[in-house]
């Protein structure tokens, strides 16, 4: 005999053990039970609303869950796998403690619309979340890069030295990723904010309900349109997941970037000592391991979003038991961006860059090779040709050992008669950054610009 199930009328069997651990859930959508009681208030307040509970008994309901509640958040409540759920551990609990009048709650709704809004509930609460730590981490960024306007970096194509830019240049392009970010988890909570209550198991309901009642209540946007489509969306887990997987991305891009750099070969940044470990056999390793782990990270958020994408690619409308899936890739990946993110601002003020040993590197790159050429076919020289002369031009340097701005004039001249003084100038790295005056570009000015905006973005 089924006694302790609540949808236990028909079975005459009790649920084998195995099958109760196999398919319970409470183990992990515990997490969100803030969300379900806050769900179920908001219903409660709507049958009294709609007549379907008196005012009192609706209170008596609030009431109760805010015992439950207080309950779970002391560590006085018992979870209980053979109630399945979060949603059936807090009803039979509301119930122990209010009477019968426990069971009015479930009234015109159905664990498939009930599950529905507690999980958005909880991915929209978690999204606004990365929202404020995304700005956290965009902040600092551009502080940095307010500090280093005139740091010039070796930038790279290829991964080979190519022009030289500000450092603030390359940490603002950063900046406008963690941006797009922000702003596309914003934009995911416009359908994340969608009220499922009210479309019951698939059908919608009999009874005369008021779901936008319960969506105001809640503070979401909208009802939802189509009930069979209600109880079966999770396109704003996988939005969530996909935002969470772009946000590591970018995090394991710079991550990359300071790792290489940190090599004593590169020399570009030094790490600080709270971010980074040692070695147990070599005293002198300083390793960047935030970075490193943050990096491994990145492939475990992806693999969330994959899970589900699998999960859901099948699935015959509407609900299906296989949406139980989808919490516990969330819960992992909303842990693993949180985390991230904290620790990305965290470390971000303490890494101290080296322009000396950016020099370096500028110099032995020829990465004012382009000026030359550019200097040249201002000279009215085709820019094709210009190329070649000063390919060649770079290749004697290479050979002698220096720099192009260390050759001489008749140096300099060997490969075209066009060069004058006026070239020394022109080679000059920090002149090939001021020359850059194109909107968007490396250029101080334009630089400037971009630190006001994100600024501006913050604010």
């Amino acid at each position: 005999m089924s006694d302790k199930k609540m949808w236990g009328g028909r079975f005459a069997e009790r649920t084998a053990a195995s099958m109760e651990a196999y398919s319970e859930s409470v183990s992990f959508d515990w997490r969100f039970y803030r969300e379900d009681i806050r769900g179920s208030q908001a219903h409660a307040r709507m049958l009294a609303k709609q007549g379907f509970l008196s005012e009192e008994e609706a209170e008596v309901i609030i009431k109760g869950l805010d015992s439950v509640r207080e309950e779970i958040e002391s560590g006085d409540f018992q979870w209980k796998m053979e109630m399945e759920d979060v949603h059936m551990n807090i009803e039979s609990r509301l119930t122990e403690i209010i009477g019968p009048l426990g069971g009015k709650l479930h009234t015109a709704r159905s664990r498939n619309d009930q599950v529905a809004l507690g999980f958005r509930l909880h991915v929209a609460a978690r999204l606004e979340e990365w929202g404020r730590r995304l700005k956290g981490v965009v902040a600092e960024f551009v502080a940095q890069a307010e500090r280093h306007q005139d740091t010039l970096l070796p930038g790279c194509t290829h991964f080979q030295p190519a022009q030289p830019v500000s450092l603030a240049h390359h940490l603002l392009a950063y900046c406008r990723m963690f941006m797009r970010d922000a702003e596309r988890v914003e934009d995911c909570l416009k359908r994340v904010r969608i009220s499922p209550l009210g479309a019951a198991a698939l059908a919608g309901t009999t009874h005369p309900i008021d779901p936008q009642a319960v969506c105001d209540d809640l503070g979401f946007d909208a009802v939802f349109a189509n009930s069979m489509d209600a109880v079966s969306d999770r396109d704003f887990v996988l939005e969530a997941l996909f935002c969470g997987s772009l946000i590591m991305a970018h995090l394991s891009r710079f991550c990359e970037e300071i790792i290489i750099w940190a090599n004593p070969n590169f020399g570009f940044v030094k790490l600080p000592d709270a971010y980074s470990t040692g070695s147990s056999i070599m005293p002198q390793k300083k390793n960047p391991d935030a970075c490193e782990i943050m990096r491994g990270k990145t492939g475990r958020v992806y693999g969330s979003l994959m899970s589900l994408l699998t999960v859901v690619k099948g699935l015959p409308m509407t609900y299906n038991r296989d949406l139980q899936e989808d919490k516990e890739p969330f819960f992992d990946a909303d842990r693993t961006v949180g985390m991230s993110l904290e620790v990305m601002a965290g470390m971000l003020p303490g890494l101290e860059f080296v322009p000396e040993k950016m020099a370096v590197t500028m110099r032995n790159g020829f990465l004012n090779a382009t000026e030359l050429a550019d200097y040249l076919a201002a000279k009215g020289i085709p820019f094709r040709e210009a190329h070649h002369i000063t390919g060649a031009a770079v290749a004697h340097a290479e050979a002698v050992g220096k720099g192009l701005e260390e050759l001489s004039l008749a140096e300099l001249q060997q490969f075209s008669e066009a060069v004058d003084e006026g070239v020394f100038e022109v080679l000059q790295y920090d002149a090939a950054v001021r020359r850059r005056t194109s909107p968007g570009g490396t250029g101080p000015q334009s630089v400037t610009g971009q630190i006001a905006a994100v600024r501006d973005w913050l604010a």
